[in-house]
């Protein structure tokens, strides 16, 4: 596949980069990453994999758009109030590149599709804001092989990792069961400032073009922690755990619909 003019110029910026050139940019126009979620997170990470030209992008949320997602989700605007949300987000990434495929599904991810959602797909991006759906796009990508990248925020703080399933930690690695509820305090309960959301989407989808790029260091074994009121980053080191009900050596996670 050559490029054609419109995408050499485009792309240009990318292209000029010897770590990307004309090869690594076919290689990012031919790749499918699913997304779940356009919200806070969803909406920086979808924006520049359209930007940087990712040949598809699978999107899906149930949620409508409202006034109190503004302050942060920045795939959606007034004009698009009371509309869903898959359906807000493609309209902004086909604007920005009408040259990807946007698939939208309005539906919440379950035991029942998350595996069909995935399946197809070469890299998973966990934009969700609550440990069920968390934990649910873990498993999944852990049982059909699918690198996945977290990310999460709070107040003034977020975290991104990457899983590589077999080859690094996974989720339950570091959290092995899920919080109960009201232990874990949400963005809906303690607030987050917008502006992280831009910071840890950014980071999520750099991470998923270095995949799809095999350039660099990706955070496999690896959380990092951005605390915007110290403006630092950390690195907080996971092993993968052989004992891990996901990942491990005899692994116990249960509930999902395999595929034939």
């Amino acid at each position: 596949m050559d490029l054609t003019e419109d995408q050499a110029q485009r792309y240009r910026y990318n292209i000029l980069l010897p770590e990307v050139g004309e090869g690594g940019q076919k290689k990012i126009l031919e790749a499918r990453v699913f997304i779940v979620g356009v919200g806070g997170l969803g909406s920086p990470v979808g924006y520049y994999l359209a930007a940087a030209g990712v040949g598809t992008i699978g999107i899906i949320d149930d949620d409508i758009v409202e006034l109190s997602n503004l302050q942060r989700q920045v795939a959606h605007s007034t004009k698009t109030l009371g509309t869903y949300k898959v359906d807000s987000a493609m309209a902004a990434f086909k604007a920005l590149n009408p040259g990807v495929e946007v698939i939208s599904i309005k539906e919440r991810v379950s035991k029942d599709n998350i595996m069909y959602l995935i399946k197809d797909y070469d890299i998973v991006v966990d934009c969700s804001d609550n440990f069920p759906t968390r934990y649910l796009v873990n498993d999944a990508c852990v049982i059909l092989k699918v690198p996945l990248v977290s990310g999460a925020v709070l107040r003034f703080e977020g975290q991104v990792t990457t899983i590589l399933p077999k080859d690094g930690h996974c989720y339950r690695c570091l959290f092995e069961e899920m919080p109960s509820l009201g232990v874990v305090p949400t963005s809906q309960e303690k607030g987050v400032l917008g502006a992280i959301t831009g910071v840890v989407g950014s980071l999520q989808a750099t991470e998923v073009l270095k995949l799809i790029l095999e350039k660099g260091d990706v955070l496999k074994n690896t959380f990092l922690i951005y605390d915007a009121l110290k403006a630092n980053f950390r690195h907080a080191k996971v092993k993968r755990n052989p004992r891990c009900l996901a990942c491990g050596e005899n692994p116990v996670v249960t509930g999902l619909h395999r595929l034939n």
